[in-house]
């Protein structure tokens, strides 16, 4: 899937989430917005899911970012754990780009996080390779699933 697509996608669950604030936002609005704040100029425009793998890691997360990488259920993300996985102020750019409180941007941002992140490493397995790398490779997934057992 194309990074336009995906960004689109990230946009229709904002803009169809419960916050008033985002229902009635422009979806290009909101495409933009994303797109500043989970692009990477290394993955020519696309997803960085080597930065989120690395904030996951550092905070904990890693459990959920791995679910939205895998197959099945997608875990959720509290808004308030959102800055763990995206700099506080680049969820300040976001929310002043679209002129909505920096705590709708957080609840934006956790509801549309999971899917993009989803579609991406579902459509292009050399998204799910370079988080697979990220990660420590073989070594570092057996690392991580002996937290869960």
């Amino acid at each position: 899937m194309d990074w336009e697509k995906l960004l689109q996608i990230g946009a229709e669950y904002i803009r169809n989430n419960d916050d008033d604030a985002t229902t009635n936002l422009d979806i290009g609005a909101i495409v933009g917005a994303l797109s500043s704040i989970l692009g990477s100029n290394e993955n020519d425009g696309g997803i960085d899911l080597g930065s989120l793998v690395r904030q996951a890691q550092e905070s904990g997360l890693i459990d959920v970012v791995m679910s939205w990488i895998g197959s099945g259920e997608n875990a959720p993300i509290e808004p308030e754990n959102v800055t763990n996985l995206v700099p506080e102020e680049k969820v300040r750019e976001f929310a002043e780009q679209l002129g909505i409180s920096e705590e709708s941007a957080r609840k934006a941002l956790a509801d549309a996080l999971p899917k993009v992140v989803d579609e991406a490493t579902n459509e292009e397995p050399s998204l799910a390779e370079q988080v697979f790398e990220q990660i420590g490779g073989v070594e570092g997934a057996i690392n991580i699933l002996k937290k869960f057992i």
